[in-house]
């Protein structure tokens, strides 16, 4: 069941400048930085309010979040479903249809697990279903 949005992802080129903007522009700070080795990524989470923003930087020319930004550039990412079981919540979204980037979870920040729906099924914007740490 779908209990939340727990996050919204931006695709950002430099972590460190864009987290710099967001303190210099609204005066919010990152309260978590991670490295994502087997997503290739580097994230900082930015509470607002009940949910955060997560800049998301690629650590590696052929991640997943590289390709994006030299395709579309930097720019929103993903919207994350904060969900109680994100198996279930796969296997739901495939059965009404949707195309799985993740037919099982797999490890996502803050020890998390994740597992991301594609744009093409959800409206141009991919999902990322989150179980886990609030």
């Amino acid at each position: 069941m779908i209990k939340r949005v727990d996050h919204i992802a931006i695709a950002v080129s430099d972590l460190d400048a864009a987290l710099k903007t967001l303190k210099d522009l609204f005066g919010v700070e990152a309260v978590h930085i991670e490295e994502i080795p087997a997503q290739k990524v580097r994230v900082g989470f930015v509470p607002i309010g009940d949910t955060k923003l997560e800049l998301v930087q690629p650590t590696s020319e052929d991640a997943g979040t590289a390709k994006f930004i030299a395709t579309r550039g930097e720019g929103l990412h993903h919207i994350a479903l904060g969900t109680d079981d994100v198996a279930g919540s796969l296997k739901k979204a495939e059965e009404g249809g949707a195309r799985l980037i993740d037919k099982e979870p797999r490890p996502g920040a803050h020890g998390a697990r994740v597992g991301f729906v594609h744009p093409k099924s959800t409206f141009g914007v991919m999902i990322e279903l989150v179980e886990g740490p609030e």
